[in-house]
């Protein structure tokens, strides 16, 4: 390829980059997976006659959704070796994300568990039909199979998510004031003040992947969490506080022990109480969030 060609495959690549990753993430749940789809992505990219391209963009979303597939596949069989809950991996994301309660939402982390239990094809159909309007014919061409078989398979995950979805869509500003509430009674350790903002039947999930430690299985129900949260925090014995950041679109806790980085802590909101609470401590999920940010404690 000439020099000439590369740049201009460059410049069309680097164009859809952030599509793309979001496309391999929303079906990863990983952005370190993401990131080495988008590399596999390239190579086969560069090695295209761009010309003879009619839609860019529709090819390079079958490349990445061909190559996250794969990459599914194999994370399978990772997660089922996996000690203690499995959540994603935490992305930073722009204030104005939040915002947009659409787009939050696909990339929640409420969300991205629900897809989880979808079949790897459902999960490429929905993130591409659902979240980026693509449409069949060219879903049909990224996992090999025809229209009307994507049609079915979207109609089925569509129900599926439906039905395990959160209810409502929580802005921004709510969420934002519940973990304000939340976040004083963690720092504080009032335990009165942690039940006002969790619903009765909240559900933890800590992911420390067996390096850090976290709750074997889910902790049900408020007043569980509540003491669940504070024990920990007597257990880790340091000094904890807490930042307020943007994860997953939506507003979350960086949490940090004697000064250091020590995980994220998102939710999910009903009815204006935290029904969820998704603790990811395991520091090979924490990687881009430390590097990417430098969070100011208040």
């Amino acid at each position: 390829m000439s020099d000439q060609a590369t740049n201009t495959a460059t410049e069309t690549f680097v164009a859809y980059r952030n599509l793309l990753f979001t496309v391999a993430y929303e079906m990863l749940g990983s952005a370190a997976d993401a990131e080495d789809v988008l590399q596999e992505t390239w190579l086969r990219w560069v090695k295209v006659d761009a010309e003879r391209v009619r839609d860019q963009r529709a090819y390079l979303v079958r490349i990445t959704t061909r190559q996250a597939l794969n990459r599914l596949r194999t994370m399978s069989r990772r997660k089922e070796a996996y000690v203690g809950p499995w959540l994603p991996e935490p992305l930073l994301t722009a204030p104005d994300v939040a915002e947009d309660a659409e787009l939050a939402e696909s990339v929640s982390m409420a969300m991205m568990l629900v897809l989880e239990t979808l079949s790897p094809t459902e999960r490429a159909v929905f993130v591409l039909r659902e979240v980026f309007d693509v449409g069949y014919e060219e879903i049909a061409a990224a996992v090999d199979k025809s229209p009307a078989a994507v049609r079915q398979i979207a109609h089925r995950a569509r129900q599926h998510v439906d039905a395990r979805r959160p209810r409502e869509v929580v802005s921004a500003s709510q969420t934002r004031a519940v973990l304000e509430s939340f976040r004083r009674a963690l720092e504080t350790g009032d335990l009165q003040g942690l039940l006002d903002v969790l619903a009765p039947e909240a559900v933890l999930l800590s992911d420390g992947g067996g390096i850090k430690q976290a709750a074997p299985r889910p902790i049900v129900s408020g007043g569980k969490v509540a003491r669940f949260i504070l024990g920990s925090k007597g257990k880790n014995g340091g000094a904890l506080s807490s930042a307020l950041t943007v994860v997953n679109g939506s507003p979350a806790l960086a949490l940090h022990l004697d000064g250091e980085f020590d995980g994220v802590m998102a939710v999910r909101l009903e009815n204006a109480l935290i029904t969820g609470i998704y603790y990811v401590r395991n520091p090979h999920k924490l990687s881009r969030v430390a590097f990417e940010t430098s969070l100011t404690l208040r």
